[in-house]
């Protein structure tokens, strides 16, 4: 999304200093577990029965395609930050309030800011649960015009107003305000989180679904939940995303999202990279040196003139992405060690999105040599199911593709599944430990 406005930028910038305020009486809790429910599965309220788990798949790859092509879009102008055009993969359920009021959001690491349809609504999309009322709410507050996230000309009758825009040109427009968040952990008993900075939106339009009331913002800014809770949570989150062709057919198994004590990732085979952050903090970035298949190693660049010593946090590590997205001269190398790798027969895919495309065997896969992908200290060994999908009966494709003229590199979630991925934000660095993500 793009956030165009001069006063939600200096929110963005004044929003660390203002929450060391509001946080001080908050206390410490010991971590909590929710599901992470990707939106196409059985137990996503999107779920739609009559469309077959490869139509469901190609649904995914269009939203990845889409959502690629505008984090690829860099911004000149140090007010304006681009984000996504889409609203994420995954879904989690919250409470809003005090009494708590359940909804579903949009849970996307593309994203900072936090925010829900609020009554009254003067232009919103159609929400299947009760939109939010922060009249029935003791905890809710609006934040006025002499708050320094606040700037006089984005202020209607002392109250702090946003707008955010989003790539595709959908838009929330309401109240910067203050509420508490109740979280329906797995692992505990709810945690409920007072004084969380989020947009009460009361004019929201463009693609949002019905089934869903805004985001929750899980990116690296200072707007997002996962900087606000982050004394909390020790500035630690993880997930465990299970595998694409599982969460698409009718299987009940759910990916978790994890925080605090939860989230640690520890044991003899956790590897471990630095996190970098650049212009766009909402961006998670990894440096990622190079891809070996069997015995021979690529060299990545983020372009061709970039100078590896130069080149420090080439890729997003992106959940809301489907695929993972390469340059196009690195992908052309890839694909050509690839095929010669490889013995299977070619196929073309069906749907006409994917370049590379084998036969599979009997047990619907393909034999691939040895991937490592090295990121800076830690050496990534990928499963077959990590790069290659089953699109159709018979037919596997590589997950991997060509950035286009946005040239953007994104680790998407295939290439993320059965990894517990884990995010320590006080020490700037993300670990990958191999797990059954089925069973975590």
């Amino acid at each position: 999304m793009e956030i165009n406005t001069k006063s939600f930028t200096l929110m963005l910038a004044l929003l660390s200093f203002f929450h060391l305020s509001i946080v001080s009486g908050r206390k410490s809790i010991n971590g909590f577990t929710l599901d992470l429910i990707h939106r196409d599965s059985p137990q996503s309220p999107y779920h739609d029965p009559s469309k077959t788990p490869f139509e469901r798949l190609q649904k995914a790859f269009h939203r990845s395609f889409s959502r690629a092509s505008f984090l690829g879009r860099k911004s000149v102008d140090s007010i304006e930050s681009t984000l996504t055009p889409n609203k994420g993969e995954f879904l989690m359920k919250i409470a809003i309030g005090t009494p708590p009021i359940d909804t579903f959001v949009n849970a996307d690491t593309g994203s900072d800011l936090t925010w829900t349809q609020c009554e009254p609504c003067y232009n919103c999309f159609k929400q299947l649960t009760p939109i939010f009322n922060p009249k029935n709410s003791s905890s809710y507050k609006t934040i006025n015009c002499h708050n320094k996230l606040c700037q006089k000309s984005r202020c209607n009758n002392n109250t702090c107003n946003y707008v955010v825009i989003y790539g595709d040109l959908s838009h929330t427009i309401g109240d910067l305000s203050i509420e508490t968040f109740t979280f329906s952990s797995t692992s505990s008993q709810n945690i409920s989180i007072p004084n969380i900075v989020f947009g009460c939106g009361h004019d929201n339009g463009g693609t949002f679904p019905n089934v869903t009331s805004g985001i929750i913002g899980l990116g690296g800014g200072n707007a997002s939940i996962v900087n606000q809770m982050h004394n909390e949570i020790k500035g630690k989150f993880s997930y465990c995303l299970i595998p694409l062709e599982l969460l698409l057919d009718s299987s009940n198994a759910t990916s978790h999202i994890n925080f605090g004590d939860n989230a640690v990732v520890s044991g003899p085979d956790v590897i471990s990279t630095p996190i970098y952050k650049k212009e766009a903090p909402t961006f998670y970035y990894l440096n990622l040196k190079g891809v070996s298949i069997g015995n021979k190693t690529l060299e990545f660049k983020s372009s061709p003139t970039s100078q590896p010593e130069y080149d420090r946090g080439n890729i997003v590590i992106d959940s809301g992405t489907t695929l993972t997205y390469v340059p196009d001269e690195f992908y052309s190398n890839l694909e050509s060690l690839l095929m010669l790798s490889i013995n299977a027969t070619r196929k073309d895919d069906p749907f006409r999105r994917l370049d590379l495309c084998y036969e599979s065997n009997e047990n619907g896969t393909i034999d691939v040599p040895k991937i490592v992908a090295h990121f800076t200290n830690a050496d990534l060994e990928l499963s077959t199911s990590n790069i290659f999908t089953k699109v159709v009966e018979g037919i596997v494709c590589l997950t991997i593709v060509p950035g286009g003229t946005n040239q953007i590199s994104i680790l998407g979630n295939l290439a993320q599944a059965n990894f517990l991925i884990g995010y320590d934000l006080k020490a700037n660095k993300l670990s990958f430990k191999p797990t059954d993500c089925t069973k975590h």
